[in-house]
């Protein structure tokens, strides 16, 4: 009897973790990238048995507990409209690296850049860690991102019709010199002769200061391949540059229905020094930077790491996980095999509430059955006690 105390003892301590793991479970519910675990049980050694195999007076001594399993299942996906939160679609743990030095993984993606321009877990501080194109680790920081350099006018595209017998402008055209100092220009076209071929003339000027000339040339209201384009010296900015006027081939020149395009800027390039204005990742997982000035520019490749079995896997809070076998992890970015990274959504936590609700009534129905198991055993021994104090 006294042996069914130290059982039902056993019960009640293998029952009240299978509690504590649910009660972990259900309060990290709403915690980004949680991963629930389950305690297993196991039967303790049996004591007894007879000599020559006979089994049949074997006795058990209770239930232990062999650890938990932790469950990699994918948990929902929630829009947070933070750029840099980021979910991974697959199996793959973002990489971390702690102030040590020591690897971490989570699947809670919620990061920022630092004041130092590198990209941080918000919840442990550890640094992202992307991969260079020899698959080697290394920070993910903004590291000559900060600025986007201006870029010199070199082509403008003209559309549209033409009108014969008057000129025509087009004002406020927008370039930009080398050191990104936008200038802008107004175009004059007049028609210097008529007929088969046509000349227009084009005068650019700045402000009432003429910058350039050149003559453009049609045959039968279409362009003239080689004199459809005009090149322009620009001497007004703070360096010189060049750039020049084309004519698209459907340009025309010819006396000009009422509901025809006139001539306009089709379009053009060049562009003035960018300030960043905004941080992204894409699909493959590349750091997207972008600028005031319409540009972007793909930065460096975020890591991702994928195990062979959750047992690989041990839990430390903040999120994150390390890594008890170091030969089952595997390192790739984002792809069919690891998951593809999604910007601006977090992974909520896997909690299966209903799964937790249901294991929780096993375990206390497992505590109260071991409870009474002692109550029964203290109530044996005690009668026992009563008996022989009346012998």
């Amino acid at each position: 009897m006294i042996d069914s105390i130290f059982v039902g003892m056993a019960g009640l301590s293998s029952y009240s973790r299978g509690l504590k793991v649910i009660s972990n479970n259900v309060t990290n519910m709403n915690t980004p990238g949680f991963k629930s675990s389950q305690l297993q049980f196991s039967d303790l050694f049996y004591q007894g048995g007879g000599m020559g195999g006979d089994n049949s007076h074997q006795f058990g001594t209770g239930v232990g507990t062999l650890g938990t399993y932790l469950n990699l299942k994918s948990g929902d996906y929630r829009q947070t409209g933070n750029s840099l939160d980021l979910s991974c679609g697959g199996q793959g743990f973002f990489v971390l690296q702690d102030e040590a030095g020591n690897i971490r993984y989570t699947r809670a993606g919620q990061f920022d850049f630092d004041a130092q321009g590198q990209l941080k877990d918000r919840s442990s501080g550890a640094a992202v860690m992307g991969m260079d194109e020899n698959g080697k680790l290394q920070p993910i920081t903004l590291d000559g991102l900060n600025s986007s350099q201006p870029k010199a006018t070199g082509d403008i595209n003209l559309n549209g019709s033409l009108p014969v017998g008057r000129d025509h402008v087009i004002d406020g055209v927008s370039v930009f010199d080398v050191a990104g100092g936008e200038h802008l220009l107004k175009l004059t076209f007049t028609n210097t002769v008529t007929g088969t071929p046509s000349t227009w003339k084009v005068t650019i000027s700045e402000n009432g200061n003429q910058i350039g000339s050149g003559e453009f040339q049609f045959s039968d209201g279409k362009p003239v391949i080689g004199k459809d384009m005009v090149p322009i010296a620009f001497t007004g900015g703070s360096q010189p540059f060049s750039f020049r006027l084309k004519l698209s081939p459907d340009v025309r020149s010819a006396q000009t229905p009422a509901n025809s395009a006139m001539l306009a800027v089709e379009k053009k390039d060049g562009y003035g020094l960018g300030t960043l204005t905004g941080k992204s990742f894409d699909a493959a997982g590349y750091l997207v930077a972008t600028y005031s000035n319409g540009q972007t520019v793909k930065g460096k490749r975020i890591a991702l790491a994928r195990f062979d079995s959750a047992e690989a896997l041990e839990q430390l809070g903040d999120g994150s996980f390390i890594a008890r076998n170091s030969n089952a992890v595997h390192y790739g970015t984002s792809n069919r095999e690891f998951g593809e990274i999604k910007s601006g959504t977090i992974e909520v936590s896997n909690v299966d509430l209903s799964q937790e609700f249901s294991d929780l009534v096993l375990m206390q129905r497992g505590y109260q059955a071991s409870s009474q198991l002692v109550s029964t055993a203290n109530e044996m021994i005690q009668q026992l006690f009563d008996m022989k104090g009346r012998g």
